[in-house]
């Protein structure tokens, strides 16, 4: 697995839960908004980042103190190694949660049934109708779909999220987000923050104002079992 950084403490990363956070390196989406672009690039060497012993050596001396491992990228799912890293992982003793972007439903399912995971976050982009124009990749929305019906039929704690960049949301696109999650038990609106993006457009975008994420987190509320603000 080619590890792209890593951040030995976090206490927001999984919730209620001290842990470490491990980067995977490459990325099928190009968000523009993205706040980990160096994390993008599959071609980037394996010498440019951590090697997975040089990982599991500190897990394995922060036993005891850490609780947690979080696996997020880029997109994890796009690492042929990342069942046996999370086998050695729960090895340790750690609790493992997954951040993903959902594209690669099967790979998603094969990681559930190894029950190498914990839990799992999931991020919704924006509707369906509007995937490709903001992750500007070809997208199969039905393998979008796949992955959010796998992580709530899973029976792991998990969470879906959207990280709401203004201009690129509409009251709509939450209506439509809401039936795409529909019962589910968290989701969470996650303000912008543009201090570093994949697009230097981007800088100059902002989050919705407090009274507008309310407004959306209303409408959200009309669907899931629970709705926050992060």
């Amino acid at each position: 697995m080619i590890i792209g950084g890593f951040q030995g403490f976090s206490l927001i990363d999984y919730p209620d839960k001290i842990c470490a956070i491990v980067f995977t390196q490459g990325c099928n989406f190009r968000c523009p908004y993205c706040h980990n672009p160096e994390l993008i690039d599959t071609k980037r060497s394996r010498s440019d980042g951590l090697e997975e012993e040089e990982v599991l050596s500190f897990l394995e001396r922060r036993q005891g103190k850490l609780e947690a491992v979080t696996i997020t990228g880029g997109e994890p799912l796009l690492q042929a190694g990342l069942e046996d890293f999370l086998l050695k992982v729960k090895g340790l003793g750690y609790l493992a949660k997954l951040d993903t972007n959902g594209s690669f439903p099967q790979r998603l399912e094969k990681i559930l049934e190894s029950k190498t995971v914990d839990y799992i976050a999931m991020d919704i982009k924006t509707s369906l109708d509007k995937y490709e124009s903001v992750v500007r990749k070809k997208v199969e929305t039905a393998q979008i779909l796949k992955s959010i019906r796998l992580i709530m039929d899973s029976g792991l704690d998990y969470e879906f999220r959207t990280t709401v960049v203004k201009p690129l949301f509409e009251k709509d696109d939450f209506i439509k987000i809401g039936q795409l999650v529909k019962d589910c038990r968290l989701y969470v609106l996650q303000g912008f923050v543009s201090s570093k993006t994949l697009d230097d457009e981007c800088l100059d975008m902002h989050s919705y104002s407090d009274e507008e994420l309310a407004c959306f987190k209303q409408i959200i509320e009309g669907f899931v079992q629970k709705c926050t603000v992060r």
